[in-house]
């Protein structure tokens, strides 16, 4: 496989990652910071925003998947680079917003 076949796999797990804490907090009815917000990344967006927000990070991650990922059992470096991507992204949602939502 192509060194940026891993590449897209990692950012396929990044936009995964990030799409869901959006998605989840906008279907339950919840305002949550994204990039739209101000200050950006800090202040609330609308729950309608997040669920766009995190679809669209959701589609990006699933159409990066589809295009590129090539699946082979029982596990893969594609496979790797997904989860490689949604660990620090994970991670680092975590943190962030852990820090805004302690700030309030």
């Amino acid at each position: 496989m192509h060194w940026y076949v891993y590449l897209l796999n990692f950012l396929a797990g990044l936009f995964l990652a990030n799409g869901v804490p959006h998605f989840v907090q906008g279907i339950s009815g919840n305002p949550f910071p994204t990039p739209f917000a101000k200050p950006p990344g800090v202040g609330d967006s609308s729950p309608v925003t997040n669920v766009l927000w995190g679809l669209g990070n959701l589609a990006v991650g699933g159409l990066l998947l589809t295009c590129f990922w090539q699946f082979r059992y029982p596990l893969s470096l594609g496979s790797f680079a997904v989860d490689a991507g949604v660990v620090p992204m994970s991670v680092m949602l975590a943190w962030h917003f852990g820090k805004v939502r302690k700030g309030r």
